[in-house]
């Protein structure tokens, strides 16, 4: 009889229960911007440390100037990004960047000249080819590589979040 009407209880408070959409925005404790976001490698080489001060040990070196990064932590000057394969540390903010930048994940992506899969393509981008990040929209991403523009479906990038827009 307990059980019965504890159940019953759970389960009156289980319908009444209304998901609340966060809407309040994760901000860094230093630059106050939005957490976790994009930027770029400024630098032509740059050390990712073990911890947010150069007294700590190298785990990575990049060496692909406008390669996008995720900052996911702020600490005084220091950042602390990830790659596309989830690797990463602290790095100085002077080798960021906010430019936006993608990293093209998927082989032959078509560069096309509006945002619709029937619109012709201006260029097939290569997996590894990274491209400068003019605008998103819901699916699509405006790019510029080497001179050729076009969009992009976002599916086939990384440096961009799949509810992100902007212009």
């Amino acid at each position: 009889m307990k059980l019965t009407i504890l159940l019953g209880a759970l389960c009156a408070a289980l319908l009444s229960w209304t998901p609340v959409e966060a809407t309040t925005v994760e901000r860094g404790p230093v630059t106050n911007l939005p957490m976790p976001r994009y930027v770029s490698l400024r630098a032509n080489e740059a050390n990712a440390r073990r911890g947010p001060d150069q007294s700590h040990r190298i785990d990575w070196v990049y060496k692909r100037r406008d390669l996008p990064l995720r900052v996911t932590a702020e600490y005084e000057n220091w950042r602390r990004v990830e790659d596309a394969d989830g690797k990463g540390g602290w790095m100085h903010h002077a080798l960021l960047s906010g430019l936006r930048t993608a990293l093209v994940r998927t082989d032959m992506t078509p560069l096309r000249r509006s945002p619709d899969t029937a619109s012709a393509q201006s260029a097939l981008l290569e997996r590894g080819v990274i491209a400068r990040v003019r605008m998103c929209q819901r699916d699509w991403c405006r790019l510029e590589v080497e001179g050729a523009r076009g969009w992009a479906e976002k599916r086939h990038l990384w440096g961009v979040d799949p509810l992100e827009e902007f212009d």
